[in-house]
């Protein structure tokens, strides 16, 4: 699984990290360059426009900065957790590694099952509460018009065993719906 890295994908977390910490050394490098540019010349007028410069510079730096200090602790789950939970995959829609955002707590969700009875996913957030999540889920369906219930679940194996206990399903329009609807809110 080299290569580029789609939200939903397994690596998806621990190559969005590297990405994220390339940019904010590049825009590091770019602010402490231009002031650095400043001490090689005279001229007041570009001495002026080098610190605006590197002033006007912080803002992308910081907006690449925001996302990777409010993910860093979260890394790719292991290999074994992905062979384990691609062994269900005839169930529906798997989604892994997306960090689920709402307006009061982040929800890194190692994996996602989009199935036709609803949307099962493995949070290990130690912070993220349960019901808040789940209503979460369901009003972001509710709002693209797909509806649904959604179920988190903190254990590792109450997952496994929920989405053992599922039946092999068809993947229809409303649950691909729902999986982009998943990925949009995530980070």
């Amino acid at each position: 699984m080299k290569g580029r890295r789609e939200k939903g994908q397994y690596g998806y977390r621990d190559h969005r990290r590297k990405i994220e910490t390339a940019k904010v050394i590049f825009g590091g490098a770019a602010i402490l360059a231009q002031l650095l540019a400043r001490n090689f010349t005279d001229n007041e007028a570009a001495k002026n426009i080098l610190t605006v410069m590197a002033i006007l510079s912080v803002l992308p730096a910081a907006n690449a900065a925001s996302p990777l200090l409010a993910s860093w602790n979260l890394r790719t789950p292991s290999r074994g957790f992905y062979d384990r939970a691609q062994s269900f995959g005839d169930r529906g829609i798997l989604l892994y590694d997306l960090i689920l955002t709402s307006k009061e707590q982040i929800m890194p969700m190692d994996a996602v099952l989009v199935h036709p009875l609803g949307v099962f996913a493995y949070c290990t957030g130690k912070k993220v509460d349960v019901k808040k999540a789940e209503a979460f889920l369901e009003e972001t369906f509710r709002q693209r018009g797909l509806g649904g219930k959604a179920r988190v679940l903190k254990d590792e194996e109450a997952f496994f065993k929920t989405i053992k206990s599922l039946a092999p399903a068809a993947v229809a329009q409303k649950e691909e719906d729902q999986a982009r609807a998943l990925k949009a809110v995530s980070m």
